[in-house]
């Protein structure tokens, strides 16, 4: 899976459990590429502090204008980034290729499509690890998974479609 060379930006879409941190983890080792991880992120400057949608809503575009300008930077240095960060509306895929396009530096969205009842089951074992920087509950991933719109190309996006547990 080596493609190292142009800086890239890397995306991913896919709901809850569905595998976007297994797969940017593997993303940026093999690319040799900056990983930025949303859920990591929140967890540490709002603690305990996430519970619904109106929260996240809430916290959402302070960690975008927060990271935004560094993902331009690290892509403008000559370094890929991928961003662990869920593709899963049109804003948050049109505020992601805006950085792309602002940087100068092409990307590539990863679609993990997977039933929800298979990322019910994985988000259960996710948060039954405690592995996890964010454990939502069912009822979280019903009202989240509410609001999910699979990419469109349609939105200017290069799409590598991702089906079950097949990892590009």
């Amino acid at each position: 899976m080596t493609d190292i060379g142009t800086p890239t930006l890397y995306l991913v879409a896919g709901k809850m459990a569905a595998g976007k941190s297994t797969l940017t983890a593997r993303l940026a080792k093999d690319r040799q590429a900056v990983l930025l991880d949303a859920d990591k992120l929140q967890s540490t400057l709002w603690p305990d502090e996430i519970h619904t949608l109106e929260d996240y809503r809430e916290k959402w575009p302070r960690l975008c204008a927060a990271v935004g300008p560094i993902v331009i930077d690290i892509l403008k240095s000559g370094i890929s980034v991928v961003l662990d960060f869920p593709g899963n509306t049109k804003g948050q895929r049109a505020w992601m290729l805006g950085l792309a396009k602002t940087a100068g530096a092409p990307h590539k969205l990863y679609f993990i499509d997977i039933p929800d009842e298979i990322c019910k089951e994985r988000l259960a074992m996710r948060n039954a690890s405690g592995d996890h920087a964010y454990a939502p509950t069912e009822a979280q991933f019903d009202q989240f998974t509410a609001f999910f719109t699979p990419p469109s190309e349609a939105e200017g996006l290069t799409i590598i479609h991702v089906e079950g547990d097949k990892q590009a």
